[in-house]
C-alpha cells in the first residue's frame, strides 16, 4: 500500500494544535457491493482502492486530525449485510495505515445475489449507535446497479434519516454509456446534502473512492 506519512495542511502547525475541540469529527460507514454483477476481479479493485485512498497521504492527515471512526460493510442482497470492518477511530498514522491493511485483505462476505440497496441502507443506519460521540455522520453507498430486492428504498433512507446520517455514493458505470446509474443514485439514493462521484468503470473506482472520502472528511484550515 502507498506509504502513510504526516502532511499537515498549514506549515508551522502541529497536529496536535490542529486537533478539534470535539473528539470525533466524523463517523463514516464505507459500503462495498458484492452483489452479483459484481465479479472476482471487480471486487479485488473495490477492496484495494478503498485501501489505497486511506493510504493517501491527505486522506491519511484528514482522518487523524478529525479522529473520525471508520467501519467496512459489504452489502448485497435481501438479508446479507455484514459488517466486516468494525467501527475504529483514527487516532494515529498508525491506526489508519492497519485499517488500511485490513480493508485490502477483505475477503468477500457475499456472492451471486440481488442489488438490496435499501437493506445496505438501513443496516449501516444501524451502526451508529456505537459511535453516538461523533460529530457527523455518514454512509457512503457504492453499486454498479439499481435495487432489485429487500426492503424499499425509502425505509433504508428514513432509518438513515432517524440516525441523523447524511448518504453520499459512489455510482459505478458502464463505460462508453451514460450515466443511468449516477442519476438513480441522485435521486433515488443519496440524501439532500449529500452527493454522487462517479465511476466510469471499475478501473476508474480507485479515482473515485479516493475523491469522496477527501471531500467527506478534509476540511480547509484559515
Amino acid at each position: 500500500m502507498k506509504h502513510v506519512r504526516p502532511l499537515l495542511f498549514a506549515t508551522g502547525l502541529t497536529l496536535a494544535a490542529l486537533q478539534p475541540a470535539h473528539g470525533c469529527d466524523t463517523a463514516l460507514v464505507l459500503t462495498i457491493d458484492v452483489s452479483g454483477s459484481i465479479d472476482r476481479g471487480e471486487y479485488r479493485l473495490q477492496v484495494q482502492g478503498l485501501a489505497d485512498a486511506l493510504g493517501d497521504p491527505e486522506i491519511a492527515d484528514a482522518l487523524v486530525l478529525g479522529q473520525v471512526a471508520l467501519t467496512v460493510v459489504q452489502w448485497s442482497g435481501t438479508g446479507q449485510q455484514a459488517a466486516v470492518l468494525p467501527w475504529r477511530r483514527m487516532l494515529s498514522y498508525d491506526e489508519v495505515r492497519s485499517f488500511a491493511d485490513r480493508a485490502r485483505g477483505l475477503k468477500r462476505a457475499y456472492s451471486g445475489s440481488d442489488t438490496a440497496v435499501g437493506e445496505a441502507i438501513g443496516f449501516s443506519a444501524a451502526q451508529f449507535d456505537a459511535v453516538s460521540d461523533c460529530r457527523r455522520r455518514v454512509i457512503d453507498i457504492s453499486g454498479d446497479g439499481p435495487q432489485n430486492a429487500g426492503a424499499s428504498l425509502s425505509a433504508g433512507r428514513r432509518a438513515a434519516a432517524e440516525a441523523g446520517a447524511n448518504i453520499n455514493a459512489v455510482a459505478i458505470e458502464d463505460v462508453g454509456r451514460g450515466s443511468p446509474i449516477t442519476e438513480y443514485y441522485r435521486r433515488f439514493i443519496v440524501t439532500r446534502q449529500g452527493f454522487v462521484m462517479t465511476a466510469r468503470g471499475l478501473e476508474d473506482y480507485p479515482r473515485a473512492i479516493r475523491a469522496k472520502i477527501l471531500r467527506e472528511v478534509a476540511k480547509p484550515l484559515g
